[in-house]
């Protein structure tokens, strides 16, 4: 009989949304629950089906991490994902080798957040509550991010005498730089959503009661617009920081002529010209 994994998914109207569902652990991620997410986030890329994301949690919590207590659903077997606290939950097993903290690493948070970052389609966070630690780093891997006003975020990592996992230094100072991503790290205090949206890690911060319309509505709007358009801007984004001018150029000719050639584009030319508004297909 299969086990049943705290993940729930439903696709709506081309909006795929993705709700982690372990409240009673604020939605800790066990090493299920983050290998579901990766093939959930891998299939919505190649979807044509889908066309927006959207992520969020039950209860109080966002996610609160790595779970660090146990797994209640069985691991992969340690020849394939060997297992370590911060990233795969509880302890390590004993007769850990060199090299399996970075290998499992690899195998999990950061195959996670790569994962959202390569999807091809616009991913919304939804933070409803704590984002600590990877799952400070899984909200801010979304393209956009909006917070209730309970939510908070922490780097808790410093909390545990443990190094940021899950991207975090990667992606902390490319959004709000490295002083402030030093602070956050290095303190691990918790940072209520206002002061994360001065901060520039969320784009808006909305009642408790309004985040899963909020959400919805910018996740619809996403997904009535020129998909591959989207996919194409957020690649050139994403690698904005990690290029010279003159990548930077090539990339983005290079992306002017694969989308001039879908059918949104045209459809975009079309109704310019006939003062229309468009009716983008995502393809």
């Amino acid at each position: 009989m299969p086990v049943k994994i705290p993940v729930h998914h439903r696709v709506s109207g081309r909006v795929a949304t993705v709700t982690l569902d372990r409240p009673e652990a604020l939605n800790a991620l066990t090493p299920a629950q983050r290998d579901r997410l990766i093939e959930l986030f891998t299939a919505f890329s190649a979807d044509p089906e889908v066309r927006a994301v959207v992520l969020t949690g039950t209860g109080r919590g966002f996610c609160a991490g790595a779970d660090l207590r146990g797994d209640p659903t069985p691991a992969p077997p340690p020849a394939t994902v060997p297992a370590t606290a911060e990233t795969s939950g509880g302890p390590p097993r004993a007769g850990r080798v060199a090299g399996d903290v970075s290998r499992t690493l690899r195998l999990g948070a950061q195959r996670l957040i790569g994962a959202v970052l390569d999807c091809e389609k616009p991913v919304i966070a939804a933070v409803n509550g704590t984002a600590a630690g990877l799952g400070a780093h899984l909200a801010l891997a979304c393209d956009l991010v909006l917070a209730a006003e309970s939510a908070r975020f922490i780097e808790v990592f410093v909390r545990r005498g443990l190094v940021p996992d899950a991207g975090g230094a990667y992606l902390l100072p490319r959004l709000i730089g490295p002083q402030r991503a030093k602070e956050l790290m290095f303190f691990g205090d918790a940072l209520g959503a206002a002061d994360a949206q001065r901060l520039g890690l969320v784009n808006r911060v909305v009642p408790d009661a309004e985040l899963a319309e909020t959400a919805a509505a910018w996740a619809d709007r996403l997904a009535s617009g020129p998909t591959r358009a989207l996919a194409l801007t957020k690649q050139l984004v994403n690698s904005s920081l990690e290029t010279d001018r003159a990548a930077a150029f090539a990339a983005e000719a290079a992306a002017q002529e694969l989308n001039m050639a879908t059918h949104d584009a045209q459809e975009g030319l079309r109704s310019f010209a006939a003062r229309e508004s468009p009716v983008f297909r995502g393809r």
